[in-house]
């Protein structure tokens, strides 16, 4: 069995209402149960959320909304990991279900990587499958402003390194997060040698906190929809 779980609290604080924020029409959280949807590999898509409003807009995009959490793993503190938990043992599920943590807010996301997930932690042997992008520049040239505003390298050894002569590096995309109930039980550790990752292209991701983050991420959108023939 295989089970797609969206945390979708109320108090989004630097953007009010950011679960179900219109973007490009819709409420947000709309993009990510209509891509485990298409995926055709769910037998539930389940939303976790405290807001009744939440609820309502879920289940009218079709995702079932079994249980109401708890206020007091509804706050800023809460990880996700607490949350899928909480659900998996609200549904009572059997260690080899697999889950997929989907984030609502990932409007970007395809049903075609939510499949590829699931295919690779079908096929291989390991804890956690997770989508993954490029950074877009080179991290080991990174640098930090100290107290003074002076600026200083993180790897001042990397100060005249070419860039195609430094190792490509990756980060969590942050849309979607494949293992059993086992494993997210257990508490595992994501990002291990045990995990492996999809990687999407840059097109495809943009961490949404800010409202500057959600502009940039509904013109990513607008780039990737079909041209008028």
């Amino acid at each position: 069995m295989n089970i797609a779980i969206i945390p979708a609290r109320g108090g989004s604080k630097r953007i009010p209402r950011k679960n179900i924020k219109l973007f490009h029409g819709k409420p947000i959280i709309a993009y990510s149960i209509e891509a485990a949807q298409n995926s055709k590999c769910f037998d539930r898509i389940i939303v976790s959320t405290d807001d009744q409003e939440i609820a309502q807009i879920a289940l009218q995009y079709g995702a079932e909304v079994p249980f109401m959490r708890p206020v007091s793993i509804a706050d800023d503190h809460t990880g996700t990991l607490e949350v899928i938990q909480h659900t998996i043992n609200e549904l009572t599920l059997s260690n080899e279900t697999n889950i997929c943590c989907l984030y609502a807010t990932a409007p970007l996301i395809t049903a075609e990587y939510l499949v590829n997930g699931l295919q690779v932690l079908e096929d291989s042997n390991c804890s956690f499958v997770f989508s993954a992008a490029e950074f877009s520049f080179p991290i080991q040239r990174a640098f930090y402003f100290k107290a003074d505003n002076s600026i200083q390298m993180f790897q001042p050894g990397h100060a005249k390194t070419r860039s195609q002569d430094v190792k490509k590096a990756y980060h969590d995309a942050g849309q979607f997060y494949w293992a059993t109930v086992s494993t997210f039980k257990n508490d595992s550790e994501i990002f291990s040698s045990y995990s492996k990752a999809i990687t999407l292209p840059r097109t495809h991701v943009q961490d949404i906190d800010t409202l500057e983050d959600w502009n940039f991420a509904e013109l990513l959108f607008k780039l990737l929809q079909p041209k008028d023939k």
